[in-house]
Formats: structure tokens, C-alpha cells, sequence
């Protein structure tokens, strides 16, 4: 039954949906369940640091559907947003339903499909990678697939990492340096690419640029099909799913580091360097992504199989929590500085 119960994160398509057959305030549905309900019950429930024995992860790693699951996620993504851009065309929709609306849509763009995006991402085979970034063009981020596999595993806890927070850095002030350094970073390591393989970096072989042209004719299809105006809603809904992901990347390194042991190399990385969040609720609806030091240390380990750490940091709440307390800065800094290790303070 276990693998069941990752299916918890499809009741976020499944309530938004209902908001936008049934109108008024169920279309804020999703965010109550994602923002109110899941952190109010992961206050209460226990943690659980408990890992699979070597048995039990030998049945889940050999059990498919575990990877059925997040290959669902892609048509499930698309299919809503077609019913999300085709209802947005309602000119009777008033304000709050169409806001309520952008932000659900830009929850499942980000909690479902960024989040799986990145799972795939880290898959060996084409056909996964490939789905991680059809998941990533349509929150219209692409970019996170080059510089999160081929910049961040490599350099978090540096200075050189843009998705490393910095210790009493605010939630606003990363987000507009993450998605100005991130899309750098891509930019460039693509570039290095093309070189390396002495290709035009302006050719099709340089992969950030297929990935751009390939989020605008995404662009032009909503435009074509739907018109300017729904266009807009579709570009805030995927600016939202933006803001949650570097939210949920701020909260799972914030003010750690790596030591430089010379001149041009930094230690390994280690458990130590990215926070941990047993918390059941916010595991299961993210895919085990809030065991992130597991994750880093081994980033080809499925998400089934990832393992608590005890010397990993843990965080006051699960993700959803966190999320909602870095939003306040003050309070994010009095329950998280306290909690940094200091071998890893940044």
C-alpha cells in the first residue's frame, strides 16, 4: 500500500477542478488544503525517521509503480491547464475566482510539476528526461533543468551556487537573485557545452536554447488558441509555480556551506549540507523531496528508497510550513539560525 499513498498529491488537480466547475470560493480549494490544512496537521503529527530496511527497498525498488505514479503526473499537468485556459476564457469569472484559479494552477504547475520535473531530471534515461522538461516548459522554467543538474549538485554551499541561500539572507531578496543567477548559470553552462563540442553556441546544439524556443512556442500556441488575455493568466499562474520552487529551494539550504579545503576545490558534499524534514504530510504530497540531504548526497536515488540522516539539520515543520514561515523573516531567522550546525554555517 505503500506507493498509494503518494497518490495524495493528486487531490490538487482533483479540488481545483472542483473550484473551477463549482465557481466562487472552491477555487481556492487547493490552497487551503496545500498552505492550511497540511501544516496544521504535520504541528500535530509525528515525524518519522524511520528508514526502509534493505528488504523493503529492495521490493520498492523493483516495484514500477512508484515510477507509474510520476509518470502521470505530465498528462495530468497539461490536461488541467487545458481546462484551466479554456475556463478563463469566461468573461462572467470574477476577480477573486480568476485569482483563486492562477494561484491553484500555479500550485499544481510547481508542487506536482516542477517537483516531478526534478525527480525525472535526475533520471538516467531519455524518455524520463525528456518528461521533466515538458513538465519544466510548461511553468515555463526550463532553465532549472541545466543549472540544477550541471551547477547546483555540483556547487551548493558555495558562493558559486545561486540556490544556496545566504544565512539572514530574506526569501524576497533570493528569489530575485536565484532566478537572475539560476538563468545565468544555464545560459552558461550550455554555452561551455557547445564549445566543448565545438559547436555554435547560436545553433540548435546549444540545449538552453532549445529549451527557450521551445517554452515560446508553448507561448504562441496559448496565444493562438486562447487570445492575450488568457495568455497573461497563464504566464502569472507559471510566475507563482516559479515563486514556489525557490521557496521550497531558499528553505533547503538555507545558510549552510561547504569549507573550501583548497584553492580550487570545496569539500563533499555531506548530509550536513542541505536541512531535512521528516514530516509525513509534507513527504508523501512532494515525493520524499523534504529528505533533500539523502537526495544530495546520492541524487540518482529514487525518491522511495531516500533515508533520514542524523546529522543532517532538521527543520521546525515540513516544507508547507517552512514555506509559509519564511515569509517572515524575522520568524524564519528566530526557529532556523538557531538550528544551523555551526561546522556549517554560511
Amino acid at each position: 500500500m505503500r506507493p498509494i499513498l503518494y497518490s495524495l498529491v493528486f487531490s490538487l488537480p482533483i479540488l481545483l477542478l472542483i473550484g473551477m466547475h463549482f465557481g466562487g470560493l472552491y477555487v481556492f480549494l487547493p490552497l487551503i488544503l496545500a498552505f492550511v490544512l497540511i501544516p496544521s496537521f504535520e504541528l500535530v503529527i509525528p515525524a518519522s525517521s524511520q528508514n526502509l530496511t534493505e528488504e523493503k527497498k529492495k521490493g520498492a525498488s523493483e516495484n514500477q509503480l512508484y515510477d507509474y505514479l510520476l509518470f502521470s503526473v505530465p498528462f495530468i499537468v497539461v490536461g488541467v491547464l487545458l481546462v484551466f485556459l479554456s475556463r478563463m476564457q469566461n468573461s462572467d469569472l470574477l476577480w477573486f475566482e480568476r485569482l483563486g484559479m492562477i494561484l491553484g494552477m500555479g500550485l499544481i504547475m510547481g508542487a506536482m510539476g516542477i517537483n516531478v520535473a526534478h525527480e525525472l531530471g535526475h533520471r538516467r534515461s531519455k524518455v524520463e528526461q525528456f518528461l521533466a522538461k515538458a513538465l519544466l516548459t510548461t511553468a515555463q522554467y526550463t532553465q532549472f533543468f541545466i543549472d540544477h543538474n550541471k551547477g547546483h549538485h555540483r556547487n551548493v554551499g558555495t558562493p558559486e551556487d545561486s540556490a544556496t541561500a545566504r544565512y539572514n539572507e530574506t526569501v524576497y531578496q533570493y528569489w530575485i537573485r536565484v532566478i537572475v543567477g539560476s538563468y545565468r548559470s544555464a545560459w552558461q553552462i550550455s554555452n561551455r557545452e557547445c564549445k566543448r563540442k565545438k559547436n555554435s553556441v547560436y545553433s540548435l546544439s546549444n540545449e538552453m536554447l532549445r529549451l527557450q524556443l521551445g517554452q515560446l512556442v508553448l507561448v504562441l500556441c496559448v496565444f493562438a488558441f486562447f487570445g492575450w488575455e488568457v495568455l497573461l493568466y497563464y504566464i502569472a499562474a507559471a510566475a507563482f509555480a516559479i515563486v514556489l520552487l525557490e521557496t521550497v529551494e531558499y528553505v533547503e539550504h538555507y545558510g549552510l556551506s561547504r569549507k573550501k579545503v583548497n584553492e580550487h576545490r570545496y569539500e563533499n558534499v555531506r548530509p550536513v549540507h542541505s536541512w531535512n524534514s521528516n514530516h509525513v504530510l509534507g513527504r508523501l504530497f512532494l515525493f520524499e523531496l523534504s529528505r533533500h540531504s539523502d537526495h544530495h548526497f546520492d541524487p540518482h536515488k529514487k525518491y522511495q528508497l531516500l533515508d533520514h540522516w542524523e546529522e543532517s539539520p532538521q527543520l521546525p515543520t515540513g516544507y508547507p510550513g517552512c514555506m509559509i514561515l519564511s515569509l517572515v523573516p524575522p520568524l524564519w531567522f528566530g526557529l532556523v539560525n538557531s538550528r544551523i550546525p555551526t561546522e556549517v554555517l554560511k
